[in-house]
């Protein structure tokens, strides 16, 4: 007998939002990956590339990571059976990375915000920074540097 083929899944991540805002309003000090739990609409609204992780923040309650203003739209063909749009996600983490992120965010100025959300192996995940924010001086300092950075390329390329 011939065996089916597992159904291919698709091994890269494939993205479906980013959060540009915040590399831009706060300095990134570190990086996870976090499982999401969602129900069925949700992740039928997350493959047909719907979210927005504009307003989205990440709160440590007993134990437990849970992401917040994330916005997933009803999905289009669900039912009564939708979901809240903005509800909070709980985030699957490993406890000492929890632990470590409580730690953390209990110093001052210091925030988990998401990055970036997409599948990976069929799962959905999301990048959750701890950040600490930017002043309005940081912000504009680092336009100035890009800026520098682009005219330099600039004058680089005229060169040749």
């Amino acid at each position: 007998m011939a065996r089916k083929k597992k159904q291919d899944k698709g091994q890269g991540p494939k993205t479906i939002a980013q959060n540009r805002r915040a590399r831009h309003d706060y300095h990134i000090e570190d990086t996870y990956e976090a499982g999401l739990v969602l129900t069925g609409t949700e992740v039928k609204s997350l493959r047909a590339g719907r979210a927005s992780l504009v307003d989205g923040f990440a709160q440590i309650k007993n134990g437990e990571v849970w992401l917040h203003n994330v916005h997933i739209p009803e999905y289009t063909m669900g039912t009564w059976t939708n979901h809240a749009p903005r509800r909070p996600r709980k985030l699957l983490l490993h406890r000492e990375e929890i632990a470590k992120l409580d730690a953390k965010t209990r110093e001052a100025g210091r925030t988990l915000v998401p990055l970036s959300l997409y599948f990976r192996n069929g799962r959905a995940k999301v990048e959750i920074a701890l950040a600490r924010g930017k002043r309005e001086y940081d912000k504009r300092h680092d336009i100035a540097e890009r800026e520098a950075k682009r005219e330099m390329e600039r004058a680089l390329r005229r060169r040749r």
